[in-house]
Order: structure tokens, then sequence, then C-alpha cells
């Protein structure tokens, strides 16, 4: 039996107010007329609204990317209603095949509870533990058994998951798919029967999986959720997707003077966007900052700004100050307050042999590259002789404008 949402209840100012939050910077909301009956309901009878957002812990960090789709849960949990942090443990087992053209390979049950304990401490960062419901998904999984996951599978047909766009390629390519990633998106959906959500968060490369937990919400007999899927946030390079494999991102749980420093090199065009989605400022806040910049303002102040921002979110407001600090001092030819100790052997050592060595460049042949760029400094001064050798004793060496090295030298 098909379900809908209840209509007989007004949108006042403060359900128009509550939808502009909804949108901001989202990919899509769907389908945004029943997220405002939800919304005008919500607000006439008391009674908040079930936000669900679900992670699969395939990694025992998060970098900010990550955290899109969270900021996006605190703002609706700062218009009171229930967000439901779910933990994939039992989904994780399967393995989500969303975007890949090449089957994922489960986890243990030991590498799921570990990095689950990680994802949500850091997750704490963003939400109001105190007002966040956590939630494993193996509540509802492990019982449903095998006549239980038969049963859910006849709700759904073959046909209709071929539409999806990843096994669609895949099975036109040639490319294997097993019988399991088809229960990926279905044990998904099932949680939302389970949690009775009324709108569930995810990136846009979740759509299909969302839009399945709406249809089995209906199969069951239950009011559809809605859908919001946030988009992808670019990385420091402002082209890829943010990526560790891409070594484009800033982890949360990174050093606060290397994510305040990382935070100050993206683009100016980049970081109005990295406001839309990471600030918890005001749209109308960002929209002065832009007109100020493009009256004349310096765009670095607004960059500090922000970076003073996520770095509190993170590390706390003494943290973001002194990493200001120690980016101003760098910024003015000083050196770090914190830097790698690095104790090398082998003098007197050529300078190309002491950067790899001291893993400040890759290869000898790109330390000359770099030392040919006027980017090496030993003690202050930039090295032009690449034939340079030191003797034995300590220096501060310095590669770029951040990677720093205080480096004892032996015989």
């Amino acid at each position: 039996m098909n379900q809908s949402v209840v209509t007989n209840y007004p949108v006042t100012e403060r359900v128009e107010a509550a939808l502009q939050i909804s949108l901001r910077g989202v990919d899509e909301l769907l389908p945004r007329e029943d997220w405002v009956k939800k919304l005008a309901r919500a607000e006439a009878t008391g009674v908040p609204l079930r936000i669900k957002l679900g992670l699969d812990p395939t990694a025992p960090d998060i970098h900010i990317g990550h955290t899109v789709v969270l900021n996006k849960m605190r703002q609706l949990q700062d218009l009171g209603h229930q967000v439901i942090f779910l933990i994939g443990d039992f989904t994780s087992m399967i393995g989500d095949p969303s975007g890949r053209n090449t089957t994922r390979p489960p986890l243990t049950a030991e590498q799921i509870k570990v990095n689950a304990e990680t994802y949500y401490k850091q997750a704490s960062l963003v939400l109001d533990p105190a007002r966040t419901e956590i939630r494993y998904n193996s509540e509802w999984s492990d019982p449903l058994g095998a006549r239980g996951m038969i049963q859910l599978a006849a709700r759904y047909t073959v046909a209709r998951m071929m539409e999806r766009d990843d096994f669609h390629k895949r099975f036109h390519a040639g490319q294997s798919i097993s019988v399991h990633e088809f229960l990926y998106p279905l044990m998904q959906g099932y949680d939302s029967v389970a949690l009775k959500s009324d709108l569930e968060l995810g990136g846009t490369d979740q759509k299909f999986n969302l839009l399945m937990g709406r249809h089995l919400q209906q199969e069951y007999g239950q009011e559809p959720q809605c859908i919001l899927t946030m988009p992808l946030l670019e990385g420091l390079d402002g082209v890829d997707k943010m990526s560790k494999s891409k070594n484009n991102y800033i982890g949360i749980s990174e050093a606060p003077n290397t994510m305040f420093a990382k935070l100050l090199s993206i683009s100016d065009e980049l970081m109005w966007r990295w406001y839309t989605l990471l600030s918890f400022r005001s749209l109308a806040d960002i929209a002065v900052l832009q007109s100020e910049v493009a009256a004349g303002r310096n765009p670095k102040d607004a960059k500090v700004l922000l970076a003073r921002e996520i770095t509190t979110r993170f590390h706390g407001a003494a943290a973001a100050d002194a990493a200001e600090q120690d980016f101003a001092n760098r910024s003015r030819g000083g050196v770090p307050d914190e830097i790698a100790e690095v104790a090398l052997a082998g003098a007197p050592l050529g300078i190309g042999a002491l950067l790899k060595q001291a893993n400040l460049a890759p290869s000898t042949s790109e330390a000359n590259r770099l030392i040919d760029g006027g980017g090496v400094r030993v003690d202050s001064s930039v090295v032009s002789d690449k034939g340079l050798k030191l003797g034995a004793g300590t220096y501060v060496v310095q590669v770029g404008k951040r990677k720093f090295a205080r480096v004892t030298l032996a015989a």
C-alpha cells in the first residue's frame, strides 16, 4: 500500500526558513513538495522529523569532504529534528558497489568495529552528540535471516536493479556482478523501513540507494522518505573530488597548523564553494563577504576567516589562533614552532641525498629540481648549489612553503 504525506498543515514563515536551510548547497531534494509538507507537519505538531545518514565504516578516518553531509545533518539538527547516525556494520560486510566498476571487498567484523568507533568520534566534532541517535544496521539485518532476506528481495525486480548506472555499465562491459551486490541497495533501503525515516541524506553517488529506501517504505505501508543529496566536495586542487588517493584532502584529525595552511592554499574561486558547503555562517553573511572582496577587499581575509572557522571546529579556538600565528610566521620566512626531527648519518652528505633521506623530496632528481627552482633553504638561506655537502651538525631544512625538518647529521 502506497502512503502519502499528510497535507493539511500551514506553510508558515518558519517552515519556509527551514526549507531554505534544507536547500543550502544541496544537489537534489526529492520530492521537494513532500519535504515542505513534512516540515509543516513537524512545525504544527511539535513532533520532530527523523533524519537518517548511513555511513559504512570502510576506513578508520574521514576528511572534510566527508563532513559536507554531516554539516547538513547539523543544520537540520539545529532546527530541532532527530538525526540518526547509522553505522552500516552489516552492509559493510557486503560492500557498497556504488560508483564501482569492480566488486568491493567486504570488511572483517574486527575492521568494522575499529573503524566505526573512530568514525563516530570524528563525526561528533560536527554533530551534537547529546542530540544524535546512534544505530547499527545489524540490529535488524541479522534477525532478518534467510527467510526475511528472500521476502525482501521479492519486493524489487532484476530489471529495475539493472537500471542502476554502475551495474548497467559493468554488465555491458562484460565485467562480473556478484549476486550479493544486489543485496546492498536492498539492505540500505530496508534501513529506512526499520528506522521509519522521514529524510535520508547522502552523496550524489548514493541516489539509487536512497530512492530504494522510498520504494521499500511504500512496499511496507510506510510514508516514504524524502531524499537529499549533497555534492561531492572538490579537493585542494579544485578539480577532482577530495580523496586521499589523489592527495588533495584535509583530514579532520590533521594537525591544526597543517589544516590551517592547507585551507589557505585553496584558490579564491574554490573558497566560495567551500564556504557554502563547509561553513556554518549564514548565506547572507557569506554574500556580504563576497561583495566586500568584489569591492577590493583582499580575498585572503575571507580565506583566513574560513580557515579559522574550520580549524576551530576540529581543534578549538586556541589551536586555531596558534595555527594562524604559525602561518604568519612562515609567511615572513620564519620557522614553525613544531617541525619534524630527523637524525641522519653519513656526513658530509650531499643536499639531494639529505632531502630524500629526510623525506623532504621523493627522489634525488626531484630534490635537484626543487633546488633549481629556488625552493630549498638550509637555515633560512636559499640553496642554489646542487653539489652542496653538509657536514656534521644540526640544520633547519625547508622545502617550499610548508615542509620543514630539523635534521641532525652525524658522521
